[in-house]
C-alpha cells in the first residue's frame, strides 16, 4: 500500500464520523432505534444483505469454492432455503408482532407469556452475539494484518472506534444508510476482485480450460448429512437451513429491528421479498470469483505459494494486494472493512436496544430523557465489549467461529419454535413453552456432544420439533397450572400476498435448478 491507498481509506473513515454526526439528533427510543419508522424498504434490504455479506463471506467463500480441499460450489447450498423462510416470515411470523409496535422481538414472548421467557431469550442473544461479533472483529483484523503494514491492535481499533462512534451518535438511521453505502462498496470490490482475476488468467477462455471442473459440483441429493464429514447434502441444508434462516432473520434482534423500522407491513414484506431474492445472486457472483481467483492461483506458482497453505482464506486479500493498482487496493481494503463494520454497528445497536428494553424499561417507566441517556451508555458498553473481547479471542480465533456457528444452531429453532407457539398455540402456557424451550436446546447439546455424526445444520430443525412436541405435551399434563403468569391476548392474524408468494417459490425452484445446471454451464 502507498499513500494513495491510504488517502482512500483514512477519506472512507471520515465519512463514516461525519455520517454519525448528520444523524446525531434523536428524540427518543423510536428515533434511536428504529430510525423514527420512517425507512423504505430499499435501504432496509441493502442494509440487512450487508450484515450478511460478511467480511468473512467476502474472504471465506471465494477461498472455500476456489482452493480449499473439498470446497466448490456446492456453498450455493447455503442459500437454498432463503426464499422459502422470508415467505414464512411475511405469511405467518413478523406481521403479528410488527403490530404488536414492540422495539425488543423478545417484548412479544413478554406479552404472549411473562418475563421469564423474554429475559431468558434476550440473555442468551446479548451473550452470543457480542462474543460471535468480537470473532469476527479479530479475524478481519488477523486477515488484514497478514496481508497489510497495520499492526493487530491498530486493526482493531480502527473498525471497532469508528463504527462505535457512528454508531453511537446516529442510532439505527446511521447502521441502515451505513449499512446501505458499505453494501455498494463490497459489492463494487466484487466485481473489481473478478475482472481482475479474468484479466490476469487471459480472459474466460483461459479461465475455462484451466478451471478445476470437480469444484463445479453444486448439489448432492444423497448425502443426509448424518455422517461425520457428511455435509452440504440437499435436504439438510435445505430443511435445517429453513429453521436457522426464518429464526435469525424473524426472532434475532439484530435483524428484526430493521423490520421494526420500516414505515408500514407493505414495506416489511417488500424488504423480506427483496431479501430473499437478492441473496443468491450475490453469491453466486463471489463464488464465481472464488473459481476465478483460485484458479489463478492454481495456474501461477507464485501466487499460490504466497498463500499459507493453512490459511487458504488469505486467497483474497494475497490477491488484492499482489495484483491490483494502487488506489483499487484502498478501495478493496474499505470493502473489507465495510463488511466488519456493517456487521459490528448492526451488533451495537441491536445489542443496546435489548438491553434497554429487556432489563431496564420492561415496565416503560423510563423518562424520555433517562432512557435516551441509557441507550447510548448501552451502545458504548456493548461496543467497548465487542472491541476488548477481540483482543483476547487470540489464535482460538478459528475453533470458535464453527463453534459460534454450532452454539447458533443449539438455540436458534429452539428459539423460532418458541414465537411460532406463541402465535399459532393457544392452548400452550408459559410453563410449557419454557420447558420446550429447554428441553429443545438439550437435546441439540445432546446431539453436538455424542451424536457427532449428525451434522448441525439438522440441530435447527431437530430443536423446534422437540420443543413445540414439549410445550405441547407439558400443557396437555398439567392443565391449569400451566397457565400461571400468561400474559395478554395478542392479534395473530396472517398475512397472505398470493402474489409475493408465487414469486418466492417460482426463484427457489430457478435456484435449485440453476445450481444443479453449473457442471454444464462453464
Amino acid at each position: 500500500m502507498n499513500y494513495v491507498d491510504y488517502l482512500v481509506i483514512v477519506s472512507y473513515i471520515i465519512g463514516f464520523l461525519l455520517l454519525g454526526l448528520l444523524f446525531k439528533d434523536n428524540k427518543d427510543s423510536k428515533d434511536y432505534f428504529l430510525g423514527g419508522k420512517n425507512f423504505g424498504w430499499f435501504p432496509l434490504s441493502l442494509s440487512t444483505i450487508a450484515t450478511q455479506l460478511s467480511a468473512i463471506s467476502f474472504i471465506s467463500a471465494p477461498a472455500f469454492v476456489g482452493l480449499k480441499k473439498g470446497g466448490g460450489m456446492m456453498w450455493l447450498t447455503y442459500e437454498f432455503a432463503v426464499p422459502l423462510a422470508m415467505l414464512f416470515l411475511m405469511v405467518f411470523l413478523i406481521p403479528p408482532m410488527y403490530k404488536a409496535g414492540i422495539v425488543s422481538v423478545y417484548a412479544y414472548l413478554e406479552r404472549r407469556f411473562n418475563s421469564s421467557t423474554r429475559v431468558l431469550v434476550s440473555g442468551v442473544f446479548q451473550v452470543s452475539r457480542a462474543f460471535g461479533t468480537s470473532v469476527m472483529v479479530y479475524t478481519v483484523a488477523l486477515i488484514l494484518t497478514s496481508v497489510l503494514d497495520f499492526p493487530m491492535w491498530q486493526t482493531i481499533l480502527i473498525i471497532g472506534v469508528v463504527t462505535l462512534i457512528y454508531s453511537y451518535q446516529g442510532g439505527m438511521k446511521a447502521v441502515v444508510y451505513g449499512d446501505m453505502i458499505q453494501m455498494l462498496i463490497l459489492f463494487l470490490g466484487i466485481i473489481i476482485c473478478l475482472f481482475s482475476g479474468l484479466h490476469y488468467l487471459g480472459g474466460w477462455d483461459e479461465f475455462i480450460a484451466n478451471l478445476d471442473r470437480e469444484r463445479l459440483q453444486a448439489v448432492n441429493f444423497s448425502s443426509m448429512g448424518l455422517e461425520e464429514g457428511d455435509e452440504f447434502g440437499f435436504w439438510p441444508m435445505l430443511v435445517g437451513g429453513f429453521f436457522l434462516y426464518a429464526s435469525y432473520y424473524g426472532t434475532d434482534q439484530s435483524q428484526v429491528q430493521r423490520l421494526f423500522s420500516a414505515q408500514n407491513m407493505g414495506t416489511v414484506k417488500k424488504t423480506l421479498l427483496f431479501n430473499g431474492l437478492l441473496r443468491f445472486p450475490i453469491t453466486l457472483i463471489y463464488c464465481i470469483m472464488g473459481l476465478i481467483i483460485g484458479t489463478l492461483a492454481m495456474t501461477q506458482t507464485d501466487f499460490l505459494q504466497s498463500i499459507p497453505s493453512d490459511k487458504p482464506d488469505l486467497m483474497i486479500p494475497i490477491f488484492i494486494r499482489d495484483y491490483l493498482p494502487h488506489g483499487l487496493i484502498g478501495i478493496l481494503m474499505v470493502a473489507i472493512f465495510s463488511a466488519a463494520m456493517s456487521s459490528l454497528s448492526s451488533a451495537i445497536n441491536s445489542l443496546s436496544a435489548a438491553s434497554v428494553e429487556d432489563f431496564f424499561n420492561r415496565d416503560k417507566s423510563l423518562a424520555n430523557d433517562r432512557y435516551m441517556a441509557i441507550s447510548k451508555y448501552a451502545a458504548l458498553f456493548w461496543g467497548t465489549v465487542c472491541i476488548v473481547l477481540a483482543f483476547f479471542v487470540g489464535d482460538i480465533a478459528k475453533t470458535v467461529i464453527e463453534a459460534i456457528n454450532k452454539i447458533g444452531s443449539v438455540f436458534y429453532g429452539p428459539i423460532l419454535a418458541t414465537f411460532i407457539i406463541a402465535i399459532a398455540f393457544k392452548r400452550i402456557k408459559t410453563l410449557g413453552a419454557n420447558i420446550g424451550l429447554l428441553s429443545g436446546v438439550a437435546v441439540n447439546i445432546y446431539l453436538w456432544l455424542f451424536v457427532p455424526e449428525v451434522f448441525w445444520f439438522w440441530w435447527n430443525a431437530v430443536g423446534a420439533i422437540v420443543t413445540v412436541a414439549t410445550a405441547w405435551l407439558v400443557s396437555l399434563l398439567f392443565g391449569d397450572k400451566a397457565t400461571s403468569g400468561d400474559g395478554q391476548a395478542l392479534d395473530t392474524s396472517w398475512s397472505f400476498d398470493w402474489q409475493k408468494t408465487v414469486i418466492l417459490l417460482v426463484f427457489f425452484v430457478a435456484i435449485v435448478w440453476l445450481s444443479m445446471q453449473i457442471p454444464h454451464l462453464f
